[in-house]
């Protein structure tokens, strides 16, 4: 039996001290371990902490299958998914990034981004009215093929082929006017 699983079973006994030693013994690589997982080194510390708190509270079971730190990432991985589902329902983006990015974007990046929207607007402007059309229905109001051919008075077919071919110009117009496109 290795030292956590033994000063677990001490723990669970009544000796609070050693669960001490748990900690002490486990928090810096649970702790890094959660990082890997969550990408973040804040949430990593506080998922760390919601596991101490789990075992410390609810008392789970340790039947010995495997050595005591396997279990105990177990524990830990399976909170931080279940953080992670909790999380994408709420926000896609957590609160503290959105304050962080805002307070990172500085004017230089602000000012690209407005010129590369400029110089989508001013090619989709070039571009004949029904490709202009498609794409702006498609991509900036979301509509689908069905309700793209409902407004424009086309079949689904036609509509394809102009979102295909509209794609095709745009391309074509920025990187004439030495836009970089990425495929992704």
């Amino acid at each position: 039996m290795d030292s956590g699983a033994q000063c677990y079973r001490r723990y669970l006994d009544g000796d609070d001290d050693a669960f001490v030693g748990i900690i002490n013994e486990y928090k810096v690589e649970l702790t890094m371990y959660l990082r890997t997982v969550t990408g973040d080194i804040v949430r990593a510390e506080e998922l760390m902490e919601d596991t101490f708190a789990k075992l410390f509270i609810k008392k789970p079971r340790f039947g010995g299958k495997s050595t005591f730190k396997t279990w105990l990432y177990a524990i830990a991985r399976n909170m931080a998914i279940d953080d992670m589902r909790r999380r994408s329902r709420i926000s896609p983006t957590p609160p503290d990034e959105l304050e962080i990015a805002d307070e990172e974007e500085n004017v230089e990046d602000s000012y690209i981004k407005d010129e590369r929207k400029r110089a989508l607007h001013r090619a989709l402007g070039e571009l004949s009215p029904d490709y202009r059309q498609t794409l702006y229905l498609f991509y900036f109001e979301e509509m689908s093929m069905a309700e793209i051919a409902s407004v424009m008075k086309k079949s689904r077919v036609q509509v394809n082929n102009l979102l295909s071919r509209g794609r095709a110009a745009l391309k074509k117009k920025l990187e004439s006017e030495g836009f970089v496109y990425e495929d992704k």
